[in-house]
């Protein structure tokens, strides 16, 4: 049975990334969206490409603002998520992997309705300045490089995992008085783990740690018209800083009769890292934005099936914790999703859909958030397509 066929049809398919439902972050599993794919590490070819992208609509809206019943359209922005990775398999014991992916991310438009909340509830706590948001954008990109040395223990192999990446984090936020941006290009992150396999039975256990990031951003803030009417300087610096933060993933597959696969993984990610995010303008002053979240878990069961020497498919459900505390609306997320892969004469072809039931959440302004706001349950969507090569 091939294992890594069936394997690398779910793996693209691995879209907790459907747990967005950003209110900024608004998101079951904080900002994750995806993950480097260094399962090619496993790859028994020479040399392995492969790329990917998944397009994921979340599909959050509010129920309630202050308390009182809206009918909005979703303020969680829909997005991309490509991934590219190549491995090679430079001699019996070792190989590497060089990988692109989006770790982390969140977008969101906020309505007038919204905005007018955040503004009532801002100069009812005496704010002299309220400065509603209209939009909101987070976005990371990593760039890493990991090797796998293994050796023949028992009927299997077992492998060390280790390597390192560059994580840049961008921040966008729009507002009232003006907008403000900021970036950090690149900040050094690790990965190590431990593995063990046997290719006769598709059997691999894996646990994986991926480091935490701290991260400095510099930028500018851009008066708006309002801003300027109000004496704010055109342009003014700003800085600010967070943490994203680290995590731990094990998961195992074996084949249980020929052509069929399961296999299962569990997340620990460590969102209680990020109590908050700020950034300060000068001579302007700070903003604060409070997250308060708590650690979250994701698990996710699968199953995979050979039909033929062609075709795969793969079906899965995953449970995504949500990590909110009532600063804003992340909530538990549940995932089902359906991929097939296809052989064709020069690589392999995936595509896969899924989705995704949000579970319904508020948001208090005694619990840190911005205004008062209600969701109910919402459906979130997505679709992938991949593209894999070996030579």
């Amino acid at each position: 049975m091939n294992s890594r066929m069936v394997r690398r049809g779910c793996a693209f398919l691995f879209i907790s990334v459907l747990s967005s439902a950003y209110a900024m972050p608004a998101k079951a599993g904080g900002f994750s969206r995806d993950e480097a794919n260094t399962d090619i590490l496993f790859d028994d070819a020479r040399f392995t490409t492969e790329a990917s992208v998944a397009y994921v609509s979340p599909n959050r809206s509010y129920s309630k603002l202050m308390g009182q019943s809206v009918h909005e359209s979703a303020y969680s922005d829909s997005f991309f998520t490509p991934n590219v990775s190549f491995g090679a398999r430079l001699n019996d014991n070792f190989s590497c992997a060089f990988t692109y992916a989006k770790p982390f991310g969140g977008e969101g438009t906020y309505s007038e309705a919204a905005q007018n909340a955040e503004l009532v509830t801002a100069a009812a706590n005496g704010d002299p300045l309220p400065n509603p948001t209209s939009h909101m954008k987070v976005s990371s990109d990593e760039y890493g490089g990991t090797c796998d040395v293994h050796a023949g223990v028992g009927p299997g192999r077992l492998h060390f995992i280790g390597g390192l990446f560059v994580e840049s984090f961008s921040y966008r936020e729009d507002t009232l008085i003006g907008s403000v941006k900021l970036k950090d290009d690149g900040e050094l992150g690790y990965r190590v783990g431990v593995a063990y396999d046997i290719s006769e039975y598709a059997l691999r256990v894996e646990l994986l740690y991926r480091s935490q990031v701290k991260h400095q951003g510099d930028g500018t803030f851009t008066a708006s018209d309002f801003g300027e009417s109000v004496g704010i300087p055109a342009t003014l610096p700003a800085f600010g800083k967070g943490t994203l933060p680290q995590s731990l993933k094990l998961y195992a597959q074996t084949g249980v009769a020929p052509g069929w696969l399961v296999y299962g993984s569990a997340t620990w990610t460590d969102w209680s890292v990020l109590p908050d995010f700020s950034y300060t303008v000068t001579n302007l002053g700070t903003s604060r934005k409070i997250f308060n979240y708590t650690d979250g878990y994701t698990l996710q069961l699968g199953v995979g099936h050979d039909f033929n020497d062609k075709f795969s498919g793969t079906a899965n459900i995953t449970w995504d914790e949500g990590v909110g505390t009532g600063a804003d609306i992340t909530t538990d997320t549940w995932t089902l999703g359906l991929g097939v892969q296809y052989k064709a004469k020069v690589g392999t072809v995936g595509v896969g859909a899924a989705i995704s039931y949000l579970t319904a959440g508020k948001q208090r302004v005694s619990d840190g958030a911005t205004y008062d706001a209600d969701a109910k349950a919402d459906w979130a969507a997505a679709a992938g397509l991949s593209y894999k090569l070996s030579f």
